[in-house]
């Protein structure tokens, strides 16, 4: 399941697909206007990404398009998610400093460890604009002795739980029931 936002694939599709998507990108933007300050490379990305956000809202959130309840549902859970997974990502890269400076290593040395030479990668990275791999994740938990529940989000989205809990429901196993099992 994806947890953040890659701008790349949605930059590449040309269009923001759903409201969580949508959230997603609105806290991209922000983070791309901090990283313009230090790389002009970020404000044509930044443009990209907002004239996708205008066109997302201007398609289901203008006046001529309908907003009804379950509209306005799905964007306030897309925004909770999206928030809790900024916290996460957050988090993660006060976490993932924090160990660097125990170590008296720096962000771009974690950067050429995991063989990424880009100074701004890593920050985007870091910062949440672009996904870690599954490899840069397990070598930063073994380097940095970092928990794996640190570095990977383990919540799922709304769409999966109800397919879990439909599983469970149909399952009817009294040893394996939806209480027991964490799908917050």
């Amino acid at each position: 399941m994806q947890t953040q936002l890659d701008i790349s694939k949605i930059l590449e599709a040309g269009k923001i697909a759903n409201e969580l998507e949508f959230e997603r990108a609105l806290i991209a933007d922000r983070k791309l206007r901090v990283l313009a300050k230090e790389d002009s490379k970020y404000k044509a990305v930044r443009k990209k990404l907002r004239d996708l956000i205008t066109a997302y809202e201007d398609k289901n959130w203008s006046f001529s398009s309908k907003i009804t309840n379950k509209k306005i549902q799905d964007s306030d859970l897309a925004e909770v998610i999206a928030e809790k997974e900024r916290q996460f990502i957050q988090k993660r890269k006060e976490l993932i400093r924090k160990k660097l400076k125990s170590l008296s290593l720096t962000q771009q040395n974690l950067g050429e460890i995991l063989g990424h030479r880009s100074k701004s990668y890593m920050s985007e990275l870091m910062n949440g604009v672009s996904p870690f791999s599954l490899k840069d994740l397990i070598i930063i938990n073994r380097l940095l002795k970092i928990d794996l529940t640190h570095l990977i989000p383990t919540f799922l989205a709304p769409a999966d739980k109800m397919k879990i809990k439909n599983s469970l429901e149909k399952l009817n196993n009294s040893k394996l029931r939806e209480e027991d099992i964490e799908l917050v």
